[in-house]
């Protein structure tokens, strides 16, 4: 009889032994976007709360699928397919793992105040003047930035598409509305911008920004066997636009803590973290 008995402890023990996390440190490649900083924020802190120890890198949209590509980072859940990041996707897919999208209804485009005459991007054809003859970038190795340079192209707009981040970019539309001034800018969704200020997207008829996006899970080759917790989780990780939008809006508060808002969120929607750590 003590070889079942003995069999049932060492199970009851290895079932009690800590989770697989214990001294692991899972790192999480992220582009420093407002909404890749709000699901990384949530998900760094989902896997702390399962014992793992997580590191996040920020890195330039290429950097960020190579350090995945490469299994410098572990994961990312900021990857924008099938248009924004696919010259990404096609030269890297083979050495990574595309687990699926964390985050749906995403959409790139040039955004416009509500209030503003232009209602398609063909009428920069002829109003480009309007706008200072300007479309304001974010950070030049961005998909977005390839896209708005393929519209320029495509409409064959009398524009500069003006390189800078998501700071400047924001700040210059700030600065439009609150000088009530026409302004147009690369735009996604979710961002908290139209969390904030009353804008519409530009109609685009050649479809050069595609129809809607989704925000991806990548993961490093490997993963799964080595870490099948956090691949699992990774696997459930969701978030929605309002969800997203709503926590940016709360991160661009004076003195807001990223971390904090990140930790309220995941309080205010247990059910469905839970529901990630089954």
């Amino acid at each position: 009889m003590r070889a079942p008995i003995l069999g049932a402890i060492l199970c009851l023990a290895l079932v009690q032994t800590p989770a697989e996390a214990a001294g692991k440190e899972v790192r999480l490649a992220y582009v420093e976007w407002a909404d890749a900083v709000v699901a990384t924020d949530i998900l760094k802190q989902v896997l702390e709360e399962k014992g793992y120890q997580v590191k996040t890198i920020p890195l330039a949209a290429a950097a960020m699928w190579q350090a995945v590509a490469t299994g410098d980072a572990d994961a990312s859940v900021a990857a924008w397919l099938p248009i924004t990041q696919a010259a990404y996707y096609e030269k890297l897919k083979n050495r990574l793992e595309l687990i699926g999208p964390n985050v749906t209804g995403a959409k790139i485009g040039w955004a416009v105040p509500a209030s503003s005459p232009l209602n398609s991007i063909e009428d920069l054809k002829t109003k480009a003047a309007d706008v200072d003859g300007k479309v304001i970038g974010i950070d030049p190795g961005a998909g977005l930035m390839k896209s708005s340079e393929a519209a320029i192209k495509a409409y064959g707009l009398p524009v500069k598409l003006v390189d800078g981040s998501d700071a400047t970019m924001t700040s210059a539309l700030k600065d439009a509305v609150r000088r009530k001034k026409d302004i147009v800018v690369t735009a996604w969704t979710p961002h908290w911008m139209f969390a904030r200020y009353e804008l519409k997207y530009l109609a685009d008829p050649k479809k050069v920004f595609g129809d809607d996006e989704s925000v991806n899970t990548l993961a490093r080759k490997g993963l799964k066997d080595d870490m099948p917790e956090v691949y699992t989780i990774l696997t459930k990780f969701k978030l929605t636009v309002k969800d997203e939008e709503a926590v940016m809006a709360e991160n661009e508060e004076k003195g807001a803590d990223h971390k904090a808002n990140a930790a309220k969120w995941i309080k205010q929607n247990r059910p469905t973290v839970d529901s990630w750590l089954k």
